[in-house]
C-alpha cells in the first residue's frame, strides 16, 4: 500500500516472494514503478494497482489474496492515510499467518492493536518507525 516507486516490494521479490500487488494512486509514481518493475524483469511477478488504497481494499475482486505480507507506508502526518491502514482488515484478504508493517514517523505512535492485530514488535531507525502486527490467534471466520 502507497507503492511509490515500488523499492519495498522489488526488494520482496529479488528475495523470493512469489508476487507482489502494488497499490500506488499517483500517476507519477505508478510510471516510475513499472519502469523499474520492467528493468528489474520483475513485470510477471508484479500486479499494479492504480488507486487510492481505500477503494482497493473495498474491491475485493482487485486482491490477489490472501495475503502473507501487508507493507503500508503512508504519508507521515496523513492521519486519515494512517486511519485508513489501521483499519484495514477485510475478510479474505490476509491469511492467517500474515504479519501487517506499517512505515510511520517516529514520533507517531500506532495503538497496540489494529482490526484483529496486536503489535508484535516496533523498529525505530532515525525518523522512521516500522510497526510489526501479527494477526490475533482468536480471530473468528466470517460465516
Amino acid at each position: 500500500m502507497y507503492a511509490g516507486t515500488g523499492a519495498v516490494g522489488i526488494e520482496a521479490l529479488s528475495r523470493g516472494a512469489s508476487a507482489v500487488t502494488f497499490v500506488e494512486s499517483d500517476p507519477k509514481a505508478v510510471k516510475l514503478l513499472q519502469k523499474n518493475l520492467q528493468s528489474c524483469r520483475l513485470l510477471d511477478r508484479a500486479q499494479v494497482h492504480v488507486g487510492q488504497t481505500a477503494s482497493f481494499l473495498d474491491q475485493k475482486d482487485c486482491w490477489d489474496s490472501p495475503y502473507d505480507v501487508l507493507f503500508a507506508d503512508p504519508p507521515y502526518a496523513a492521519l486519515d492515510e494512517l486511519e485508513i491502514m489501521i483499519h484495514s482488515w477485510r475478510p479474505g484478504l490476509l491469511s492467517d499467518r500474515a504479519t501487517i508493517i506499517i512505515e510511520q514517523d517516529s514520533r507517531t505512535e500506532l495503538p497496540a492493536s489494529l482490526d484483529h492485530a496486536t503489535l508484535v514488535r516496533r523498529y525505530v531507525y532515525g525518523d522512521t518507525a516500522l510497526y510489526l502486527y501479527g494477526l490475533s490467534t482468536s480471530r473468528k471466520t466470517a460465516t
